[in-house]
């Protein structure tokens, strides 16, 4: 079987010209490091899986591209290459906006070597848990409030999930960029939570 994924072929082929070479030189990197790594497509981008688990991922934006690791926070950085959380953007390797950007071909390939020991080792990341300040300040919207109160079982649920849960559904309608994508994912979120799934639950095992 294939470790490639055409999807992540037209996500190539469809992003900026400064992009591809990009894309092309970091994915090859990790196939050359990791072998037996799957392509999968994610959250609207290319993921790499390894053993069962997510690797790592990257991305194409206007001006620049990122790269990340999906364990990073539980991972040694002795080349200091990763950039701090939060400053630049996705990814783990600031904002790539040309093949010089990327760390050396042997550098990136021992940050992989490194990614697929912690998959092979089972190792999980261990989520922070939130202060009751944030959970104070989580605000259900109006819109999906309404829609929750036309399906009791979905509302039920939905009060009983757990912070981090409410949060990620929440978070996930309100990225919407249109009305229509924004209802769509109400719609969606409604049925999943009715069936009592969190927003990622398809990705447990990942």
């Amino acid at each position: 079987m294939s470790k490639y994924d055409p999807r992540v072929d037209a996500y190539i082929a469809k992003s900026a010209d400064f992009a591809q070479p990009i894309l092309e030189h970091l994915r090859e990197v990790v196939h050359t490091a990791c072998p037996d790594v799957e392509e999968t497509w994610k959250w609207s981008f290319p993921c790499f899986m390894y053993n069962g688990a997510m690797m790592c991922n990257l991305a194409a934006f206007k001006a620049h591209c990122s790269f990340g690791f999906w364990k990073a926070s539980i991972m040694a950085d002795p080349d200091n290459i990763f950039t701090e959380p939060g400053k630049t953007g996705m990814g783990h390797l600031g904002k790539i906006s040309g093949l010089k950007d990327i760390p050396k071909d042997a550098i990136l390939k021992k940050y992989i070597k490194a990614a697929m020991k912690l998959n092979d080792e089972g190792a999980k990341v261990a989520r922070p848990k939130p202060t009751e300040k944030e959970k104070k300040e989580l605000v259900t919207p109006t819109y999906f409030t309404a829609a929750l109160g036309k399906n009791k079982k979905a509302k039920e649920v939905f009060n009983a999930f757990s912070y981090s849960h409410r949060k990620e559904y929440i978070q996930w309608m309100e990225e919407a960029k249109t009305d229509a994508t924004r209802d769509k994912r109400v719609a969606q979120a409604i049925e999943w939570i009715e069936e009592g799934k969190d927003r990622n639950w398809k990705y447990k095992n990942c």
